[in-house]
């Protein structure tokens, strides 16, 4: 595959593939950067449990698509830069916090 470092396949895991009707699953982001995130570029479904609001990713493909490698990756960028908030904060908050002001 072209550019081989963006994709990895464990095909020996018990769980493989995790997501049906996938023929090219990417494991390089098994576990979903965007799971704790109220909001994320792919498609989750939330569902509430003992008065407690889950995320639920289970048809949820799109860390497993090698196309959404660089998007993956942006995500990861501006959410460290502090541009996208962590939950129940404000991107300013985040940048103020990082900068060692209140």
């Amino acid at each position: 595959m072209k550019n081989s470092s963006r994709f990895f396949a464990n095909r020996e895991c018990e769980y493989y593939p995790c997501h049906k009707g996938i023929e090219e699953m990417n494991c390089l982001f098994c576990y979903c950067p965007f799971y704790l995130r109220e909001k994320c570029p792919g498609n989750p479904t939330f569902r509430e449990k003992n008065g407690r609001r889950i995320k639920d990713c289970t048809n949820c493909i799109f860390p497993h698509k090698p196309e959404h490698y660089e998007v993956i990756l942006e995500w990861i960028r501006r959410q460290n830069a502090g541009d996208i908030p962590r939950a129940g904060e404000k991107a300013e908050d985040n940048r103020s916090k990082e900068k060692g002001r209140p």
